[in-house]
Parts: C-alpha cells; sequence; structure tokens
C-alpha cells in the first residue's frame, strides 16, 4: 500500500435520490433517498472499504462518483495534479467521456458483465478503441500485456466469455478496467460472487496491481473479512449515510457506532471453541422512501436515546482519522471484533 497522503478522491455532500411515480400502489410521488449527504476523501495509492447492509446505498454511491448515476447534488473532485482539482459532477458529456480514462469500474457480476458475443480480446480492447488511445499492433500489444498482468493466458483472447470459470472472467473484468491505465477504480463487490479460494486469488491480484500501477480503490463489500484484508481504510454506510470511518484496525477493533459493533459481533471467530455472541439487530432496515428522523439507526438501536430520535448525529473526529455520527460516542465504551 501506498503511503503517500495526497489526497485523489475528494466526496463532498453528495446526494442521489431516485424520484418514483405515482401508481398502482402509491397515490402520491415518492423519493427514495438512496445516498443522503456523503462525504469522505480517498487518499492517493490507498483503499477505503464501503461496507453496510444490502440497501444501505454502497453500490449508488460508487457509480454516482463516475457518474453512471447522475447525483442529485454533491461535488466529487479529482486531484489528479498537485493544486489542481476537476469536479466530475461539473464536466459536460463531452469533457466526461474523456475524463473517464481516469475512473473505472469492476462490476460485481463476472458473468453478466461481459459481453457474450465479443471474444476476450475485444471486450478488453474495447475501452482503447472507444477513446481512440490505441490502434492496431499497438492496441493489440496493450491488450496482450494487460492480460498477462492480470494473469490471463494469451490463448484466452481468442475465447468467448461462456469459455470461463468466474474467477478467470473477474479477471477479464479486473484487466477490461485497467487497460486505460486509470487513477481510480471502483470495485463494486467484486469478489462476492466468487467462491472463497478463488476471492483469495483475486483479492491478491487486485492488491499486486494496486502496487504496480499505483491505483486508488474504493472497495465496496459486505464480507468484513475481506474488507479487513484489502482495506487501509473503512466507511460504513447505514441508509444513505456514512456513520462511521477509520483506518481498518481502529475501525475493527475500537468501534464508536453502535451499528459498527453490531457488524463486528458478526464477524466469525477463527478459534472453533469460541462461541459466537453476534447482537441481534430488531427488525429490518427501514425504507429508504421514508427514513427515521434524527439518527436514522435508532429504532434499530438498543441504546438509543430521546436526542437520537430528534436530532441528526453531527460527523466529528474523535480521536485522528476516526470520524463518527452518534450522540452516545462519548456515553458508551463499545466492543469490536475478536483478537
Amino acid at each position: 500500500m501506498a503511503e503517500e497522503t495526497l489526497k485523489l478522491i475528494e466526496v463532498k455532500n453528495l446526494r442521489k435520490f431516485f424520484p418514483l411515480r405515482a401508481g398502482r400502489f402509491s397515490a402520491s410521488a415518492q423519493t427514495v433517498k438512496a445516498v443522503d449527504d456523503v462525504s469522505f476523501y480517498i487518499n492517493k495509492g490507498e483503499t477505503l472499504g464501503l461496507v453496510g447492509e444490502s440497501g444501505s446505498g454502497k453500490t449508488t454511491v460508487g457509480r454516482a462518483i463516475l457518474r453512471a448515476f447522475e447525483p442529485t447534488s454533491g461535488s466529487v473532485y479529482f486531484h489528479l495534479q498537485e493544486g489542481e482539482a476537476t469536479d466530475v459532477l461539473a464536466l459536460n458529456r463531452k469533457e466526461l467521456k474523456a475524463f473517464r480514462q481516469h475512473m473505472q469500474m469492476i462490476f460485481q457480476d463476472p458473468y453478466s458483465s461481459l459481453n457474450p458475443r465479443m471474444t476476450v480480446r475485444d471486450i478488453i480492447a474495447e475501452p482503447l478503441v472507444v477513446n481512440n488511445v490505441a490502434r492496431g499492433k499497438a492496441l493489440n500489444e496493450r491488450v496482450a500485456d494487460i492480460a498477462l498482468r492480470c494473469r490471463l493466458n494469451i490463448e484466452h483472447l481468442r475465447r468467448f466469455p461462456h469459455a470461463f470459470s468466474g474467477g478467470q472472467r473477474q479477471r477479464i473484468g479486473i484487466a477490461r478496467a485497467l487497460v486505460l491505465h486509470p487513477e481510480f477504480i471502483v470495485c463494486d463487490e467484486s469478489v462476492s460472487a466468487l467462491d472463497v479460494s478463488v476471492q483469495a486469488e483475486i483479492l491478491n491480484l487486485l492488491v499486486d496491481l494496486q502496487d504496480e500501477f499505483d491505483l486508488t480503490l474504493l472497495f465496496i463489500a459486505h464480507d468484513l473479512s475481506v474488507v479487513e484484508y484489502i482495506s487501509d481504510r473503512v466507511a460504513v454506510m447505514y441508509l444513505g449515510r456514512i456513520v462511521e470511518m477509520s483506518p481498518t484496525k481502529d475501525l475493527f477493533f475500537n468501534p464508536l457506532h453502535p451499528y459498527t459493533e453490531a457488524l463486528m459481533s458478526a464477524i466469525p471467530a477463527p478459534d472453533p471453541d469460541t462461541s459466537m455472541r453476534p447482537i441481534i439487530l430488531q427488525g429490518e432496515i427501514p425504507s429508504p422512501i421514508d427514513p427515521p428522523p434524527g439518527c436514522h439507526f435508532h429504532p434499530r438501536c438498543q441504546y438509543a436515546e430521546d436526542i437520537c430520535k430528534a436530532e441528526k448525529p453531527e460527523w466529528r473526529e474523535y480521536q485522528p482519522g476516526h470520524f463518527a455520527a452518534c450522540h452516545l460516542v462519548d456515553k458508551l465504551t463499545l466492543k469490536g471484533a475478536e483478537e
């Protein structure tokens, strides 16, 4: 992992709301608040893990940063050169197309994310062709080079995606994302659809490629053991908001938010003789159409007080690099993951 502290990405007050039309089951138009006032940064060369339950808004954050979804409001600054910042959300369509060379995504499903009618060579080469980066012999050489770096055989380039296993298909997806030599990659649940042994291979590949290409990663996942392995820092999302963010070790062993404590309690202990004592959260995650007032987590929080139900908690830095949004941080001593 890189030791540089220069910020590459700054996300400020990002929101993404999805309007719902009135229909058979709804008398009036409604809005899904998928991402609601999210701010964070990612240093150049580091990996920020983004975790949370399904429906918390993790994937929407990643896609909004890349403008695969058009954000409702906010700013996303890329610091490609020291002293210069580009707000991706302010780029027009032509400018955005050119800027996409600097940011790419590795998708969750290695089956549906590849065009079954294209050969592996054409899949990897497509970003180069679309962006007029290389043609002819130079294109073929660049495709072959990135394929080898992603541990694909040259003879694989002639085949179609159906001929490969899940792990091999994900390597193809990684090669496609890296062929433009971007600075920033969003990994959207990129190992969740794979077997455990294959997950380890892909994670190690990502770590090696990150060092080789000086990549900056936003690693979206729900598997905390995977996040712990690959991430320098971790941000925890709940119902469209980030509730805690800190260096990985601090978050796992010294959580400040009750939701983080509940997530950590569910991590299986490496000792088979140790019994698990997970914190069972009551009820389901609330609807992002009508989120609870105050702290969104208060209906499921065992520590909730009246202030939690009435006021939105302030996002504060309680320890160096350790941020949380909770009214009760100074009152609670929470238990982290098992050593």
